[in-house]
């Protein structure tokens, strides 16, 4: 009991009087890491769907929240580009020019998540792993592992349901972006923030008569080299699947 009753400290989130005088890296002028992970020029982008032509999710946002549940039953039917473009921007799309702001909150706008997708039945897309480029509402493609469905649900503690929506989201925090202006009092907003991101995924997929479960039960090494993470400056931090459902 002692354990727990200590773990319960992480909750009430630090000391922010201590914060107004802790030299943060943003306080020395260190600059302000990326918002988005790098990647090769040259490697396959796949363009999205942009908000302005979305047609998709034109439902009211009363009839979204009544419906909300955990889904972990999904069919075969696949998901259209449209449909995925509208789940990603809803998730974490800019929706300001400055590009620091988006369509879920974040403590501070610093955005400390990445996300990964495995794409299993989606129209025109290829099978495989994904990166979604928020900045630039583009698909980056990864890799493709016929095996990957079973991994997933082996990582996800023997979940089948996991490995068989049509895509499965799959966000890691890079905690140094809240770090950077945060310090120590920085983990307790990511927690939240992920929860924020799973909410707005939850609320897209009802609109578009999908459904997704948020899983935090994985092993969490697994996980990290299923998406080829180091597990210490960046790791997973939860998992979607979504698919349609009846």
């Amino acid at each position: 009991m002692k354990t727990i009753k200590e773990n319960r400290e992480f909750l009430k989130g630090g000391d922010w009087g201590a914060w107004n005088e802790t030299e943060t890296d943003q306080r020395k002028k260190v600059p302000m890491p990326d918002l988005q992970k790098p990647y090769d020029q040259g490697a396959i982008l796949i363009g999205l769907v942009v908000p302005e032509k979305m047609t998709v999710g034109q439902v009211s946002l009363f009839d979204v929240i009544q419906k909300r549940r955990s889904r972990r039953k999904f069919t075969e039917e696949a998901l259209s580009l449209e449909e995925l473009s509208f789940l990603l921007w809803a998730n974490q799309g800019v929706n300001e020019k400055n590009q620091r702001f988006r369509t879920a909150p974040s403590g501070g706008a610093r955005h400390p998540f990445e996300t990964y997708l495995y794409v299993q039945r989606v129209e025109g897309l290829q099978a495989g792993l994904y990166r979604y480029l928020p900045l630039d509402h583009k698909l980056l493609f990864l890799s493709e592992d016929q095996n990957f469905p079973e991994r997933l649900a082996d990582a996800c503690r023997e979940q089948d349901f996991v490995g068989q929506g049509a895509v499965t989201f799959i966000w890691t925090a890079i905690p140094y972006r809240t770090e950077w202006r945060y310090d120590v009092l920085s983990h307790k907003i990511i927690a939240l923030d992920a929860g924020h991101l799973c909410q707005n995924l939850y609320l897209a997929c009802e609109s578009i008569d999908c459904g997704t479960c948020g899983i935090g039960a994985y092993h969490q090494e697994k996980m990290d080299a299923l998406i080829n993470v180091d597990g210490k400056e960046e790791f997973t931090i939860y998992i979607a699947p979504v698919g349609k459902v009846k």
